[in-house]
């Protein structure tokens, strides 16, 4: 006897059906939506003070619109020098902590793992203590060297790290700065990569420790090198405290000690400077982003 399927009436669901799922469309109009309204409040967040600070810049019950200000910036006394000694130190800290850093996570990654909490205390401790207090340190043993070292060869040492021209105290204290970013994003990177096989791959076909480096780790690590060095610059261009009570005349410093004369100039060159940085991100970015794409 053949089975009898019921009919069910015109309109009427069937029980045993399962739900009609949400529609796949309505999702990524929701997350369309929730991200226009983050990115909308972000760009109010960030714009309209910068707007506001432009505005301080080109605008004057005097002389009305005008863009003086910013071809001020080129001829400032001080403007170049400064800049120029601010960037020199940004290449010898990212130089520094770079050559630190890499090979340390690289030992222990690949000869010794259970030391990777250990290297991940250290470089992170600079976190948690407050940059007044670091260089009141340094300023102390800066103190306390001329008494206790006067004697020996290290005096001449002392005298060299502190020279206006190119202040070395200046680079070793970014560079502990720097250390917790540059540790984060190298550790990343290499989170990234199956870095054991390729080094033991590289070994076996004979290549040296060198070789090894910089032909087939660092090509590997292009984007968290270039992320590390992005944050080791931003943190040097816009280091304060350190340079400040040091005595070292910086761009940050140079900003803040043209503020008391020309306000106007010290806004439109740190607008200028805030600009340059979120460029400099951007084209991080799109880099890194095109690197994913042709892999």
């Amino acid at each position: 006897m053949a089975a009898v399927t019921p009919i069910l009436p015109t309109g009427t669901a069937d029980p045993a059906a399962p739900a009609p799922a949400s529609s796949p469309v309505s999702r990524p109009r929701r997350m369309r939506l929730w991200r226009g309204v983050v990115l909308g409040a972000a760009a109010v967040y960030f714009l309209v003070p910068m707007a506001a600070s432009f505005w301080f810049t080109v605008h004057s019950e005097q002389q009305g619109f005008s863009l003086s200000t910013y071809a001020e910036i080129l001829t400032a006394e001080g403007f170049a020098a400064s800049m120029l000694l601010s960037l020199a130190l940004a290449a010898a800290t990212i130089v520094v902590v770079l050559a630190l850093t890499l090979p340390a996570l690289l030992a222990v990654r690949l000869g010794a793992p259970g030391l990777r909490p250990v290297l991940e205390v250290i470089c992170t401790i600079p976190l948690v203590v407050p940059p007044i207090t670091f260089v009141t340190g340094i300023s102390t043993v800066l103190r306390w060297g001329p008494d206790y070292l006067a004697a020996t060869p290290f005096w001449a040492t002392l005298i060299a790290i502190q020279d206006e021209t190119f202040p070395v105290v200046l680079v070793l204290a970014y560079v502990v700065l720097a250390l917790p970013f540059v540790y984060r994003s190298l550790d990343a990177g290499l989170r990234a990569i199956d870095v054991r096989t390729l080094v033991e791959a590289a070994r076996n076909l004979g290549a040296s420790w060198p070789h090894v480096m910089f032909r087939v780790v660092i090509p590997n690590l292009r984007s968290a090198i270039a992320s590390a060095s992005f944050l080791a610059l931003a943190l040097v261009l816009g280091e304060y405290t350190v340079a400040a009570l040091l005595g070292y005349q910086t761009f940050p410093v140079w900003i803040v000690t043209i503020s008391g004369a020309n306000g106007r100039l010290s806004v439109a060159v740190s607008i200028l400077s805030l600009l340059t940085t979120w460029l400099l991100l951007l084209i991080l970015s799109g880099a890194g982003a095109k690197r994913k794409d042709s892999q």
